[in-house]
């Protein structure tokens, strides 16, 4: 078994991933909404943000061949459950049927008071996608 991290932040990794005889397994670290250069989109707009949460995900698996039917779990973490359920329908709009198992956890805040969600997700994919890693 080998493990990579990748695109290495100065105190994590945002995608790692852990290769095997014939697949490898994707580990993306918590997305949250805002751009690559750092900057918030949608404060205040948990639409938005699950919207920017998710189109950083994709770009994640991309980054390494995988997509979103590749995702075998998901953890979110959300400062607002019930906003959260109210919004949830974006989240169709990236992952498809079979949805894959997803834990949800209300929390009293995440790294910025200004992030309203943030979704950790975990993708297997045969090794001869496996692409950057």
């Amino acid at each position: 078994m080998f493990c990579r991290a990748i695109n290495g932040k100065p105190i994590y990794s945002s995608v790692t991933v852990v290769k095997a005889t014939d697949h490898a397994r994707v580990i993306l670290a918590g997305q949250v909404s805002a751009r690559p250069d750092g900057e918030l989109v949608g404060k205040g707009d948990m639409t938005v943000q699950i919207r920017q949460v998710c189109e950083s995900i994709r770009a994640g698996l991309d980054h390494v061949g995988a997509t979103f039917r590749d995702v075998v779990r998901t953890v979110t973490y959300t400062v607002d459950v019930p906003e959260y359920f109210r919004c949830q329908g974006v989240r169709l709009e990236y992952f498809a049927a079979p949805l894959p198992p997803s834990t949800l956890l209300g929390v009293s805040r995440l790294a910025d008071p200004d992030f309203l969600v943030e979704i950790e997700a975990e993708a297997v994919i045969p090794l001869e996608r496996l692409r950057n890693a």
